[in-house]
């Protein structure tokens, strides 16, 4: 998917170079090379993270009439075929904003780019971008996030878990129930 992303960036920059090489403003060129160098695995999660949010929009507004209208009885028939639906939504939105990626970046990146940076600073950022420190780093964040996220979940666990405890105690109060619910966990990488 990174490398799709990366291809259609890199063709949209390339008609994009070839339509305005007879410009006469060279930080066009440049600002359309900062753009294309500057995105790639987290324009992925960006995607990623725009999809998400219309996803939990979408399951917030059903869940209220998903349990007022399914019984009992049918909800695990009726959650399954949700949760079907939910994944073809999640990647049809996902094809839909990942095929704008190219366009909205020539019409808003790079307009932004030029106007905030002048020539020379445009030409450094593109050397900052091919480095190859900057490559590394690149490569190895994603790496370097799921060792952070590992420490922190088991960091926090324990006091995580005694909180969503208090939380339990207290819903079930209001709720009316009983017996609160199990302790949420906090997820796992």
């Amino acid at each position: 998917m990174n490398k799709l992303i990366t291809a259609l960036l890199l063709a949209g920059c390339a008609l994009s170079f070839t339509a305005h090489a007879q410009t006469a403003d060279p930080k066009l060129e440049w600002a359309t090379k900062v753009v294309a160098l500057q995105q790639g695995a987290d324009l992925d999660g960006l995607v990623s993270q725009l999809v998400g949010t219309a996803a939990q929009d979408l399951v917030a507004g059903w869940a209220p009439k998903f349990d007022a209208n399914v019984p009992k009885a049918k909800q695990a028939k009726a959650t399954e075929e949700f949760n079907a639906e939910l994944t073809k939504f999640a990647a049809d939105a996902n094809k839909i904003i990942s095929s704008k990626v190219s366009q909205v970046s020539t019409e808003a990146l790079v307009p932004a780019y030029m106007e905030r940076f002048n020539l020379e600073e445009l030409k450094q950022l593109v050397t900052f971008f091919e480095s190859p420190v900057i490559k590394k780093y690149k490569a190895v964040t994603p790496e370097l996030a799921d060792v952070f996220i590992k420490k922190i979940v088991a960091t926090t666990q324990a006091d995580i878990q005694a909180r969503a405890k208090q939380f339990d105690a207290a819903a079930a109060k209001i709720v009316g129930s009983g017996a609160p619910a199990p302790a949420a966990k906090p997820a796992k990488k």
